[in-house]
């Protein structure tokens, strides 16, 4: 499966309206885009309602291409229909981010057991996908464009695991990623704010360097202390707006 991805929106299709402005799937990709920044930023809080009619104004789109966004943001599991609750962003206890965090663990370690101390050292060109990860983190960093180090971020661990050419791990990492989005993101954020954009980069340079390194014990220390949950307090965990 390689390099994990964000979820691919819908193809485009012109709309012939003049008044359109911007095509449909446009529509929903903008919609999709500024709710998952929102999210993930914290502006919109775990349990919090997600009003149509509110959202259609403040985005200046009609239903269609909303409902359409939060079925994608749904798949995503950043949000959730509950009956007689409507739509809310999706909420998870600190034992689910624990539980989700232990799981991406146990993955890339399972993924780095079955495939390493190899033969011969990785070189670059085996580390290709982690060095375009990493990179793209911190030029997401230096053009303050939040959301795209998130994925970039996300997708760097799954190219950790993605190491193992083992499809079925790539597959099972896949929906572990997407919940855990919002805990990734805040932790990185946070962290940022904390003590400066250079720690995250250099926790993930770190990883590299271990593989490169050749040696297990050192690849599993830093996936061990890789720091995932440092700056997630529980009230950012979840908190419950009405």
């Amino acid at each position: 499966m390689g390099d994990w991805e964000p979820t691919r929106e819908p193809e485009r299709e012109c709309v012939t309206s003049p008044t359109a402005g911007l095509h449909a799937p446009s529509l929903v990709e903008v919609a999709v885009r500024q709710l998952r920044a929102e999210i993930l930023a914290g502006e919109l809080r775990p349990g919090q309602r997600l009003i149509e009619d509110q959202i259609s104004l403040r985005f200046d789109i009609s239903r269609g291409p909303l409902r359409e966004a939060l079925r994608l943001l749904t798949q995503q599991g950043l949000v959730e229909h509950a009956p007689r609750r409507g739509v809310r962003v999706t909420e998870l206890s600190d034992t689910d981010v624990a539980q989700l965090f232990g799981i991406r663990l146990a993955l890339e370690q399972h993924a780095v057991r079955s495939v390493f101390p190899r033969p011969v050292p990785p070189g670059d060109a085996e580390l290709a996908g982690l060095h375009r990860w990493l990179d793209r983190m911190r030029d997401a960093e230096q053009d303050g464009d939040a959301l795209t180090k998130d994925d970039a971020h996300r997708a760097f661990h799954a190219a950790v695991v993605a190491l193992a050419g083992n499809r079925q791990l790539d597959l099972a990492l896949e929906p572990v990623l997407l919940k855990l989005q919002r805990p990734m993101a805040l932790n990185l954020r946070r962290e940022a704010q904390a003590l400066g954009p250079d720690e995250g980069l250099a926790r993930h340079q770190r990883i590299i360097d271990a593989l490169r390194s050749n040696d297990l014990d050192r690849i599993l220390h830093e996936l061990e202390h890789h720091g995932t949950r440092r700056f997630l307090p529980a009230s950012l965990l979840a908190s419950r707006a009405e």
